[in-house]
Order: C-alpha cells, then sequence, then structure tokens
C-alpha cells in the first residue's frame, strides 16, 4: 500500500495537478480543464484509490502496532481518519470546478472572467484542504513511526526517519496557513516523508516483520480454560 498509493499520489500531483493547474492564470486552467477534461477526471479518480488505499494501509499499521502500544496506535489511527476525511472531502472541490466549466441554467449569469474565477476559488480551496490534510497525516504517521521505532520491527534509523519526516510534513503544512511564503518550501516538507514511504514500502515488502508480529495477541476460545469459557 506504501509503493501504490506513493505511485498514485504521485501521478495527481505532479503529472495531473502539475500539468493542468496554472497559479497565476484562471483563465489558462480553465482552458486547461475543458482541452483536459477526461484527464483531470481520471486525475481525480486516482485520488480517490489513492485515499481508499491509504484506508487499508492506516488499518494495517493499526492492526500491526496496536500489541506495542494500543494507546498511541489508537491516537495514530484518529489523526489518519481525519486526514482522510479532509482529503476525500476535497475531491468534491475539484468536481465542483469540473461542473462550472460544464456550463447549464446556473452559470449563465457569469462572464466568462467571472466564471474562471469562481473556479480558480473552488480550485484553490481543494488544494488548501489537501494541504490541510497533511497535519493530520504527518501526526498521524509520527505516532506510527514511533512505535515501529518502539518495536523493532525495522531498523531504527528508517523509523526514526520515518518520525522526523512527519513532523517536518505537519509543519511544513501548518507553516503554509501561517505564511503562504512557507509553500516555497514544498520540496522541503514533502520530500523526505516521500523518501520515508517508499523506503519503509520496499523493507516490509522485501523484510516483512518478525512471525511473532504476526500471530494472534489473544488465545483463541479454543484454546481458553473450561472455566473461563463457562463465563
Amino acid at each position: 500500500m506504501y509503493l501504490l498509493t506513493g505511485a498514485s499520489a504521485l501521478f495527481g500531483e505532479a503529472y495531473v495537478r502539475g500539468s493542468l493547474l496554472v497559479g497565476e492564470s484562471a483563465a489558462k486552467t480553465a482552458s486547461n480543464l475543458i482541452e483536459s477534461n477526461l484527464l483531470y477526471r481520471i486525475g481525480l479518480a486516482t485520488d480517490l484509490l489513492t485515499f481508499t488505499g491509504v484506508v487499508v494501509l492506516v488499518w494495517a499499521l493499526y492492526q500491526l502496532l496496536s500489541e506495542v502500544d494500543r494507546r498511541l496506535a489508537t491516537l495514530a489511527l484518529m489523526f489518519r481518519l481525519v486526514e482522510l476525511g479532509v482529503h476525500f472531502s476535497a475531491i468534491g472541490l475539484g468536481m465542483v470546478a469540473l461542473s462550472l466549466l460544464a456550463g447549464g441554467e446556473y452559470t449563465q449569469g457569469f462572464a466568462a472572467p467571472e466564471l474562471h474565477g469562481l473556479v480558480g476559488v473552488a480550485l484553490r480551496a481543494q488544494m488548501a484542504g489537501l494541504g490541510i490534510g497533511f497535519i493530520p497525516l504527518g501526526l498521524g504517521s509520527a505516532s506510527f513511526a514511533l512505535l515501529l521505532l518502539r518495536s523493532g520491527y525495522v531498523p531504527k534509523f528508517l523509523a526514526g526517519w520515518g518520525v522526523f519526516a512527519s513532523l517536518l510534513l505537519a509543519a511544513y503544512s501548518f507553516g503554509v496557513v501561517l505564511s503562504p511564503n512557507t509553500s516555497d518550501y514544498f520540496y522541503v516538507g514533502m520530500l523526505p516523508m516521500f523518501i520515508y514511504e517508499v523506503s519503509l514500502g520496499v523493507w516490509l515488502l522485501s523484510k516483512g516483520v518478525p512471525a511473532s508480529a504476526r500471530s494472534e495477541p489473544f488465545p483463541s476460545l479454543k484454546q481458553a480454560p473450561t472455566s473461563e469459557r463457562s463465563r
């Protein structure tokens, strides 16, 4: 899931939005969305698949790490669920932008520059939602990375890097809220997290975790004493 969601997220962000959205020109962005309507819709669909994959990823991390510290794992799970709620909602704003460009009676009262401005507002709101979602993402990922560090399931350097990269992402995203100039450091905030998730995905796929970490945390009913079953 780390590798699949990383690849799909890179496609949606770098290829689709990176090639179609022009920050300094609402008219050019609107023109790109009209000309490449299908590509943008594919990008939105890819985003939905990415976030669905993150649901599976977070579930798997919770199952793996809840026995290390259930309270911290639950906190991490809650942070990531908030992230997913924000990110899924942001996709709706992309759909709003497309609906504005599709025409219809409710847009006839707007001149082209006004309509393009509304499209730009919807897209900026979408990007803001995606950015805000990185705050709970970073906090939840840092919590899971701390559990990995304590568990010994992965190299300590890799887990420690995950704590650092995750907190850096959260700090960067929070900084954008405080000052738009923080976005100049986009790669500083994002690249360490990308390196961590890809590296962790490769490690887990190739090395796995100890068999004891995958065993049942509680004895089955068949193994329980007769007196316990009777209760």
